[in-house]
């Protein structure tokens, strides 16, 4: 069952400040996450015939870097997660913070690869209602 994402409770409020400082951490965890990703659809085919053939002893030479890969995307989502940012789509590295403008919280929009946060949108908004930090935040 799908919760809107007005519902969720945000453990953590971002200050513009507090969220540019962890962008080198986040692009590291991000990165390390999308390079699993890659491992995964690369192996999967693999996987799927070993896990067909298991009962007959079939195996795998990909099975320990599938593992492997499988426990650094964790590793890295639950790491974002602990800093309380919120990743929107890990193949383009979207991610939000939650941050409180004019009473209410909104979220600081930012994406792999860019050098500092420059967009936010209001929560119902997604991506595509960013705005430019300058269009209402200081």
């Amino acid at each position: 069952m799908a919760q809107h994402e007005e519902s969720f409770s945000h453990d953590r409020l971002f200050s513009l400040a507090e969220a540019t400082a962890l962008i080198p951490r986040l692009a590291t965890h991000l990165t390390k996450a999308k390079e699993g990703r890659t491992i995964l659809l690369r192996t999967r085919d693999e996987i799927k015939k070993a896990s067909a053939n298991a009962p007959y002893n079939g195996g795998s030479s990909e099975g320990p870097r599938y593992i492997q890969a499988l426990e650094e995307i964790y590793e890295s989502l639950n790491g974002i997660h602990e800093m309380g940012v919120l990743v929107k789509d890990l193949e383009t590295g979207l991610c939000d913070f939650p941050c409180l403008l004019e009473g209410r919280v909104v979220y600081l929009c930012w994406k792999l690869g860019e050098d500092t946060i420059g967009w936010w949108h209001e929560i119902e908004d997604g991506y595509n209602g960013r705005q430019a930090l300058s269009n209402g935040m200081a």
